[in-house]
């Protein structure tokens, strides 16, 4: 007696005992069971799910995934007969985005037949991603396996430490832990540490009391009062001044701090979330950065992949971006060809926000509408070799030709690209800041970080 003759159990009642989407799939991607969660999710009832494929139903596509070059889990386990897993887009029945994992697993029937049981895990929904005019977009591996590690983060109390390259779209990703968090319906407060003077930074964090420094008249609530029971991001944390890290440890330590001026301990409850480019580690070894400080915003550390590592997002990106622009100046743009395999193959120092400044500036001047490679003004530097040893300021940059640009850094690529800024607009730093889309104080930050402050100030006449 087989152990299914002597406990027969319905699999419908086993699939529905699970909160999460489970479905049962046969070899030709035929969903022959599905449970309540899974029907919720994807169809208003269960006859428009039992009997369709698979990929129809949760991808909206006409072929399986993995011929539209995604990792599959029926090809795998039909291949291996063996669990695997996967991050993918599914569409609701709304036809809305949804960022999940999947667990595909081997199912046997009682005559050794092969079937896939499927459970999916949300993740993260498309609106929970940004706004209308802001949003994180990708379907790369590296993107949905950062937004999975942010999603789980969230979750939980614990100081979040954001590293990546500058553009990477950090502010972003903070909103989106606090969007995914418990305190979604508190406050979300931003702070730029390149963008406030030493001067005035525990001023702005903490507040003032009247009389704290010449010219105060009143009493004034910081920043991190502002951010009451919801989230405090502090961008660019290693540029916190040295002598005032150890007051924002105490802050972020205990939740007690003093107004600028004050003599009464304050308290307040927020989740702090804090990013950087920089190496802290490397900044606490050259005693730029409390170490103490360091250890306490890093109790999740999570990297977001650069431009350059998730290809495969450049030509949604693209799309995004340009129907952004055309919202803003009325002009439909569309891309060659040419111009998105130069888009695609050109590194972005600067990230998704060199793209959207790159593309801003050829929607501009693309009077056809049509977007081509030379409008992307990017041949300067595809070619161009930088000797990183010698003085930027009184360097020449020669062309060479044959020098490919996978040889350049990063570093020399944006630095090649802010000097050529500089000459452009007679070394008019608000304007190239605005080119950039980035802060002054950020601009100044770079331009000391590769010696270019006098560049464009004296310009010589031929």
């Amino acid at each position: 007696m087989t152990f299914s003759n002597r406990f027969p159990i319905s699999l419908q009642s086993i699939i529905d005992a699970s909160d999460n989407g489970f479905v049962v799939i046969d070899k030709d991607y035929n969903i022959i069971a599905a449970n309540e969660a899974y029907c919720s999710a994807y169809a208003t009832d269960r006859k428009k799910i039992v009997g369709q494929k698979c990929h129809q139903v949760s991808h909206h596509s006409d072929v399986p995934c993995h011929l539209n070059g995604e990792d599959c889990p029926h090809k795998k386990v039909f291949e291996t007969k063996a669990p695997h897993q996967v991050l993918h887009i599914h569409y609701d029945h709304n036809n809305e985005e949804e960022h999940v994992r999947i667990k595909g697993s081997p199912i046997f029937g009682t005559d050794g037949e092969l079937f896939l049981g499927e459970a999916v895990f949300p993740i993260a929904k498309t609106d929970e991603l940004g706004c209308d005019q802001q949003r994180m977009l990708g379907t790369s591996p590296a993107f949905l396996a950062c937004i999975e590690e942010m999603s789980g983060a969230a979750a939980s109390d614990v100081p979040i430490l954001l590293n990546g390259e500058s553009g990477v779209g950090k502010e972003l990703a903070a909103k989106f832990i606090h969007n995914k968090s418990h305190r979604k319906a508190h406050p979300f407060i931003s702070i730029d540490c390149t963008s406030i003077s030493e001067g005035i930074f525990e001023s702005e964090l903490f507040g003032h009391e009247r009389g704290a420094f010449t010219g105060c008249v009143g009493r004034r609530h910081g920043l991190i009062e502002s951010a009451e029971h919801g989230t405090l991001f502090l961008d660019e944390i290693g540029e916190v001044p040295l002598p005032l890290q150890g007051r924002l440890l105490r802050a972020l330590e205990t939740g007690y701090y003093r107004r600028l001026g004050g003599r009464e301990d304050l308290h307040v409850d927020v989740r702090v979330v804090c990013a950087t480019h920089n190496n802290l580690r490397k900044m606490v070894e050259n005693g730029t950065f409390r170490a103490d400080l360091y250890y306490r915003i890093a109790g999740i550390s999570i990297t977001i992949p650069p431009l350059r590592e998730r290809r495969t997002d450049i030509a949604p990106l693209v799309k995004a971006m340009l129907e952004k622009t055309r919202s803003h100046n009325g002009s439909v743009n569309r891309i060659s060809e040419e111009a998105l395999e130069v888009l695609q193959n050109y590194d972005y120092p600067g990230n998704i926000r060199e793209l959207y400044n790159i593309l801003q500036k050829a929607a501009a001047i693309a009077t056809s509408g049509l977007i081509s490679s030379e409008q992307l003004q990017l041949n300067n530097f595809t070619n161009v070799y930088i000797n990183p040893l010698a003085d930027r300021r009184k360097q020449t940059r020669d062309i060479k030709t044959n020098t490919p640009s996978t040889n350049r850094s990063l570093t020399d690529v944006e630095a090649t690209h802010i000097e050529s800024l500089l000459h452009q607009h007679g070394g008019h730093r608000a304007k190239v800041a605005e080119e950039l889309c980035i802060s002054e104080r950020t601009l100044y930050r770079k331009l000391k970080q590769y010696n270019l402050q006098d560049v464009g100030k004296n310009r010589i006449q031929s």
